[in-house]
């Protein structure tokens, strides 16, 4: 497993950006597809973003796309997430994840970071 620690949560307005950043360590970061998900209070964990090993396919949750974007640098063993256009219904705790190959079982979690939006 990898260790994942996730950073640039917080409280934006309706309409706004922010940028969360997943910092992975422990492993060979590019050994492994990565992954954004978000829990809302009372609500089941949902996927939001993938990324493959090298970066070159993304896969999005349809709530999201054309507003978020993942992207990843392996010589910085970081992931981000842009959000742009935020919405009320974006607020969920952001869950950064790992898995070793295209279709396995995410087996590393971060321990999130919240996300605000006010509407």
């Amino acid at each position: 497993q990898v260790q994942l620690e996730e950073s640039g949560g917080g409280l934006v307005q309706a309409g706004g950006s922010l940028r969360l950043s997943c910092a992975a360590s422990g492993r060979r970061f590019d050994n492994y597809g990565m992954g954004w998900f978000r829990q809302a209070p009372g609500k089941e964990r949902e996927f939001v973003a993938a990324i493959n090993w090298s970066g070159a396919s993304t896969y999005y949750a349809d709530s999201v796309k054309g507003r978020f974007t993942i992207s990843r640098d392996n010589a910085k063993n970081t992931v981000w997430l842009q959000m742009n256009s935020l919405k009320f219904e974006d607020t969920a705790v952001y869950y950064c994840a790992a898995r070793p190959a295209v279709g396995a079982t995410y087996d590393s979690w971060g321990q999130g970071t919240q996300v605000t939006v006010s509407s």
